[in-house]
């Protein structure tokens, strides 16, 4: 792995992302009653918990949607920023980054498209799904081998805690018994 990342993700104490096209697929149901129904992949849901059990990462979700089952959601899993219906995201990362003082070098953000430019352009590390678009793949550090709702923050949960150092510790219950 790039030297440059490695530095990069020692800094790293926030993780914020998109939800359509990073958590879920993308795909969005929309019912007569106007509720919206996501897909989520439990693997992210391994991710969360492998990153608060060694690397006392925090987690932010700054999306231009919102709805019912991503409120409910964020709340499920703790998610400690929650920022939705915000299509200026940069605003809502500096609100985030004042909030839990935080300089931009200690936050990651996962973004999957032209919208989240801007803010991959401002953090300490930044990535994108494998099936976000060339000119979101041009501006990140990192572009992940699964697509958007497969699995993509497990992933980069495990990049980050590997260059930490810290990836055995948030194993070892799994896999050292």
């Amino acid at each position: 792995m790039d030297g440059r990342i490695k530095t990069k993700a020692k800094n790293i104490r926030m993780v914020g992302m998109d939800v359509d096209g990073v958590l879920t697929p993308g795909d969005i149901v929309i019912m007569e009653s106007g509720e919206e129904i996501k897909s989520w992949n439990v693997k992210d849901r391994m991710g969360f918990n492998l990153a608060r059990r060694s690397g006392n990462l925090k987690f932010a979700w700054i999306s231009g949607r919102g709805c019912k089952q991503v409120e409910q959601t964020a709340k499920d899993l703790k998610i400690e920023a929650v920022h939705l219906k915000r299509m200026d995201k940069s605003k809502a990362l500096e609100e985030i980054l004042q909030e839990f003082k935080l300089d931009r070098k200690n936050f990651a953000y996962i973004g999957d498209d032209l919208v989240d430019i801007p803010v991959l352009r401002r953090v300490g590390l930044s990535f994108c799904p494998k099936d976000s678009p060339e000119e979101v793949k041009k501006v990140v550090d990192y572009v992940t081998k699964t697509e958007g709702g497969r699995g993509v923050l497990r992933e980069v949960v495990e990049v980050i805690l590997k260059l930490q150092g810290k990836w055995e510790e948030a194993t070892g219950e799994y896999c050292n018994k």
